[in-house]
C-alpha cells in the first residue's frame, strides 16, 4: 500500500465500482496460501447487551502494507450495519475509511466459492439456494464465477421474492432457475445447497434429513450463538465439516451449539478451509459423501479484499479524500 497523507472515502456504490467476482475470488484464495501467523487475524471480539451486539474483526494483510478493522453494528432493527477502516502499515496512518456492507456479502460469497472451488467436483453443478436476497445473489454469482451451473432452483417464503429471483437469475447466469414451493423440494437432487437465509424465529430452514450422499451444503448465515440456519442433523449427517475459522465454528454458531446440545459429536470432522486451500487436507465431494462448508466470515477475508479494493479504487480515482 503506497504511503498516502489522504484519507479516502469509499461508499458502498464505490466499492461495487471496482470490485469483481474474479479478482475477489483470487484475492481471497492467495489470502488463504498464504502460511500466515494466526496472530495477524485473530479471533472477533462481540461486545453485548441485552438484544444489541458489537462485533470487531481485525487483520493485518498477508502482505503485511496494510492494517484493518470492520466493526458491525447490530441495534434494535434486524439489519445490521458495517464499517471498514485501514491503515497503511509503513506509516501507521489511517487512509481508507470505506462502507463494509458489499465487501461483507462479496468476500462472504467469495470464500464460499473458493470453498466450492476445492471441495466440488469440476463439473456442472445442480444448485439449490435456500433465501432469495443480496447473500443469496452474491452466491449465485460467485459459484458461477468457479463453476458451470446447470439448474438453479430457488426457495425463499415469499413467493413474489423467489419468484422474482428466479427470473433474475435465470436471464443473467442463462441457466434454467424455477422457484420451488418448500425447502425441501429446493434441495432435493442438487448437488450444491446454498443456505442464505435464516428465518425470522430462528427456527432452521434447512433438516439434515433432507441430504444425500454426493451433497455439498454451504451455510453461511449463522454467525452468533443466537443464530440458526440448519439442524443438528446436518451436523451428524456431515462426513466432513470444513470451516473458515474452526474455534468460532465449533463454538459460536447457534447451529453448532445446538447440535452439542443433541449430543451429535462434530468437532473431530471440522476440517479449517486454510488448509484444504494449502492442500495440507485433502477434502473432495464425491457421490458418496456429504460435505458440510460452514462459514462465519473473518478478518483475514475482510482486510485482504479492503486492501486490494483500496489500491483499485486510488487506481480508478474513484472515492473522495476527506481532511483528516
Amino acid at each position: 500500500m503506497p504511503a498516502s497523507t489522504a484519507l479516502r472515502y469509499l461508499s458502498q456504490a464505490d466499492t461495487r465500482a471496482v470490485l469483481n467476482w474474479p479478482d475477489v475470488i483470487t484475492c481471497l484464495a492467495r489470502a488463504y496460501e498464504r502460511d500466515d501467523d494466526a496472530r495477524a487475524a485473530p479471533p472477533k471480539v462481540v461486545a453485548r447487551r441485552g438484544g444489541l451486539w458489537l462485533r470487531a474483526l481485525t487483520a493485518i494483510s498477508g502482505s503485511g502494507a496494510a492494517m484493518g478493522a470492520k466493526i458491525i453494528a447490530k441495534g434494535k432493527p434486524k439489519g445490521a450495519d458495517h464499517f471498514i477502516a485501514l491503515w497503511d502499515a509503513e506509516t501507521s496512518k489511517l487512509v481508507c475509511l470505506m462502507d463494509g456492507k458489499n465487501v461483507t456479502a462479496m468476500r462472504t460469497a467469495g470464500t464460499s466459492a473458493v470453498a466450492v472451488d476445492r471441495i466440488a467436483p469440476n463439473e456442472a453443478l445442480r444448485v439449490a439456494i435456500l433465501g432469495s436476497g443480496h447473500e443469496a445473489s452474491t452466491h449465485a454469482a460467485a459459484i458461477a464465477t468457479v463453476r458451470k451451473l446447470k439448474s438453479v432452483v430457488v426457495f425463499s417464503p415469499t413467493r413474489a421474492n423467489r419468484e422474482a429471483f428466479a427470473a433474475r437469475h435465470g436471464a443473467e447466469l442463462g441457466i434454467p432457475c424455477r422457484a420451488a414451493d418448500s425447502a425441501r423440494a429446493a434441495v432435493e437432487g442438487a448437488d450444491l445447497v446454498i443456505a442464505a437465509a435464516r428465518s425470522h424465529d430462528e427456527t432452521p430452514i434447512l433438516h439434515g434429513a433432507w441430504l444425500t450422499p454426493g451433497m455439498m451444503v454451504v451455510s453461511i448465515g449463522s454467525t452468533v450463538p443466537e443464530q440458526r440456519e440448519v439442524d443438528p442433523e446436518v451436523a451428524a449427517r456431515a462426513d466432513v465439516i470444513v470451516a473458515d475459522v474452526p474455534e468460532e465454528v465449533a463454538h459460536e454458531t447457534g447451529d453448532m451449539i445446538a447440535a452439542r446440545a443433541a449430543g451429535i459429536a462434530f468437532e473431530h470432522k471440522i476440517v479449517p478451509l486454510a488448509e484444504v486451500v494449502r492442500g495440507v487436507r485433502g477434502v473432495r465431494q464425491s457421490r458418496e459423501n456429504i460435505v458440510l462448508f460452514k462459514s462465519v466470515g473473518s478478518g483475514l477475508q475482510d482486510i485482504a479484499v479492503s486492501e486490494m479494493c483500496h489500491a483499485k479504487a486510488r487506481a480508478a480515482g474513484v472515492g473522495i479524500d476527506l481532511p483528516f
